[in-house]
């Protein structure tokens, strides 16, 4: 990799180094997702994705290298989600077939590379998972809905063309963002692993995979040891399947077919893994609880269900990365800590350590006896496959897929604070200075808020916001209450009150933090964000009139509509403790709409045409209301997105200059 890099410096001409980050080399940016080592510990598969700059796409790739980085190179084109047969000979992964339809293939890894179309008509196959003994493969497809309510139409004339027949809705949660109408349940399969007919093992109207409120969270089956049954989580009942906070741990024997439920608190259970003698269970998940975030649990039980307990308890942020160690005496895995996701270890006492030390964002994917693969970055580093040492800790990245984009560019400081706000709260944020940075110079701000809001921004790398800084802003990112990696009282507090005065309070601190060092221009200050960010965006320009100017992205503006448009309807509606047809005082208060005859602040609304998380009737709402009260606003629905502005790569260029074009407009004198 430093080989490399010093080639690409060398072919150089001195006039081009250092330089700025420019837009149009997201043209050219790659990410990468989902190492999985092989059984043997000698390779290494994961995804590459590439910007399609002719069909405007993100194109995936498969890549393979042995397990010390060496000797990387494609295999594969348009594969995602790998996964290695137990014997390490084949590879089972997704890829569209000749109809543009994801199905699962599996290759053989030998010389010859032959391939096997495993699937042919499975509707949105995922997760696929080997049995134990390589000869077959579990995974989850939807199975077409059938209608209660029906009608007996009289059949159409001979040669009619009658208009398609509707589609009856019965349940709460119908749709579902990037993927549009629900049209079915999804349910777990077994196929041969060298091809045939699928054989269905569960049915009913409900969903195997937990969900978030109607939305699949991609949860994974797992094999016994013996290969005769798969533990999944789901509830498995139609009135708790559309409940939205509702999963069970269950087993499903695979030659009959017989269901029963493994855990017995109520609550959302997932990811259960099973230990490698086959004994026990590790799970996460949540108990049952009356509030937006319920505290996350990392519990362990025998196979059969018993003996069920909390190792962890109270975690305050996402578990994710389940991974057994090898002499099954304890589990790997990941969470949010104050800006930063490292790999830590709970045995079965409950005793807890951390495993990796750094500012530093990990996922981890793979394991093999005491070696972990994942995707790690870092505020300068943007993500590449790593290799972890699971005893000492220590971390070596595998691939350098951004390095040549980066060669001659000079990025913008990224510098960690921590400030004070209401109610004695620290708060975590970080500011992003420009290249050639002067202290000495006044610098517009944008103040840039995540979405969520239970979510946590750090240390990555984040192109965006390099971009912004590449033209002379100063950019600050912060975690209010309400973010993950903290403790649950700062976590808890946006409950049953968001957006609200909290959130507002953190964020405006951390703009009073930054105008104390006397670099940024108190007349240039601006804000934006997405999803629940945009929200607080709205929220802000409602409650203050300091920003030159805003940009709503994807926001939710009016909590009582939202509920009846959104996919993640019953978290909607339940935002705050009473119903709205009860009592509105709440739904009104922290609603930005009903506020919206204070802003005189110039706001864009820039939300997604396909959007089913926000949908675009709640920018349209505020940009009316605005509109009519002669309030500078635009409106921009962007074509072929779902939620978010820049899934599509040139939407994310205009994403960025759309917004920049913005500020710029109501810029002023600097």
């Amino acid at each position: 990799m430093k080989k490399a890099l010093l080639t690409a410096l060398l072919l150089l001409p001195l006039s081009a180094w250092p330089r700025s980050l420019e837009l149009t080399d997201y043209l050219n940016w790659e990410t990468v997702s989902n190492p999985q080592i092989s059984p043997d510990g000698r390779q290494v598969v994961y995804v590459r994705n590439r910007v399609d700059k002719v069909k405007d796409t993100i194109k995936p790739e498969l890549w393979i290298m042995d397990s010390d980085g060496k000797r990387n190179r494609f295999l594969l084109p348009g594969g995602s989600n790998p996964r290695w047969s137990p014997s390490g000979n084949r590879l089972a992964y997704l890829a569209a077939d000749d109809d543009e339809k994801p199905q699962i293939f599996v290759r053989w890894m030998d010389a010859e590379g032959a391939t096997t179309q495993v699937t042919h008509h499975a509707k949105r196959p995922s997760t696929p998972v080997w049995s134990p003994d390589g000869s077959h493969i579990a995974f989850r497809a939807e199975v077409a809905m059938q209608a209660e309510f029906t009608i007996d139409m009289p059949a159409p004339p001979e040669g009619a063309t009658w208009t398609q027949a509707p589609t009856v809705i019965e349940r709460m949660h119908y749709r579902i963002d990037r993927v549009g109408m629900k049209t079915g349940f999804r349910h777990l399969f077994v196929v041969d692993a060298g091809g045939g007919t699928p054989r269905q093992l569960t049915a009913g109207s409900w969903d195997v995979g937990r969900g978030f409120f109607g939305v699949d969270l991609l949860d994974v089956p797992r094999w016994t040891p013996d290969g005769e049954a798969i533990l999944f989580s789901g509830a498995t009942n139609d009135e708790a399947s559309d409940h939205g906070r509702i999963s069970d741990i269950n087993r499903v024997d695979v030659a009959t077919g017989d269901i029963s439920k493994l855990s017995g608190i109520a609550g959302s259970w997932g990811s259960p893994l099973v230990s490698p003698n086959g004994r026990l269970v590790i799970y996460t998940g949540s108990k049952a609880k009356e509030s937006s975030f319920a505290p996350v649990e990392l519990r362990v039980m025998g196979l059969d269900g018993g003996d069920d307990r909390a190792l962890l308890e109270d975690v305050p942020s996402f578990i994710t990365g389940l991974t057994w160690a090898r002499n099954g005496r304890g589990v790997y895995f990941t969470m949010d800590k104050e800006g930063s996701n490292n790999v830590h270890f709970v045995d079965l006492q409950g005793s807890l350590r951390q495993v990796t030390q750094g500012e530093q964002r990990i996922q981890l994917t793979s394991a093999n006896q005491d070696v972990g693969y994942g995707v790690s970055t870092s505020v300068h580093q943007p993500g590449d496959v790593v290799r972890i040492n699971l005893r000492n800790g220590s971390i070596n990245r595998q691939t350098d897929v951004n390095d040549d984009v980066l060669a001659d560019v000079e990025l913008g400081a990224v510098e960690e604070i921590w400030y004070d706000s209401s109610d004695d709260t620290r708060v975590q944020g970080w500011i992003v200075t420009p290249p050639g940075f002067d202290p000495q110079k006044k610098y517009p701000l944008i103040l840039h808020i995540h979405g969520g809001p239970n979510a946590m921004y750090g240390v990555n790398f984040n192109f965006r916001f390099q971009e912004f800084v590449a033209n002379d802003y100063v950019l600050l990112y912060t975690n209010p209450r309400g973010s993950t990696g903290y403790d649950y009282e700062f976590l808890d507090a946006i409950d049953n009150a968001y957006p609200g005065r909290v959130d507002f309070d953190d964020l405006m601190a951390g703009v009073d933090a930054i105008l104390e060092r006397g670099y940024i221009d108190p007349e240039r200050l601006y804000a934006t964000g997405c999803s629940g960010g945009g929200a607080l965006t709205a929220w802000l320009v409602t409650h203050t009139d300091r920003f030159r100017a805003a940009a709503s992205l994807c926001p939710v503006t009016n909590w009582i509509t939202m509920g009846g448009n959104a996919d993640i309807t019953r978290w909607s509606m339940e935002r705050f403790r009473t119903p709205f047809w009860e009592d509105p005082t709440l739904w009104i208060e922290h609603s930005p709409i009903f506020h919206v005859g204070k802003v005189t602040t110039p706001t864009l609304l820039m939300t997604g045409i396909e959007d089913l998380r926000t949908p675009l009737a709640q920018a349209e709402e505020f940009y009316q209301a605005l509109k009519y009260r002669g309030v500078p606003t635009v409106l921009i629905p962007m074509h072929k997105e779902w939620h978010g502005t820049w899934s599509v790569p040139s939407n994310m260029l205009r994403t960025q200059l759309y917004v920049r074009k913005w500020f710029e407009r109501f810029a002023g004198s600097p």
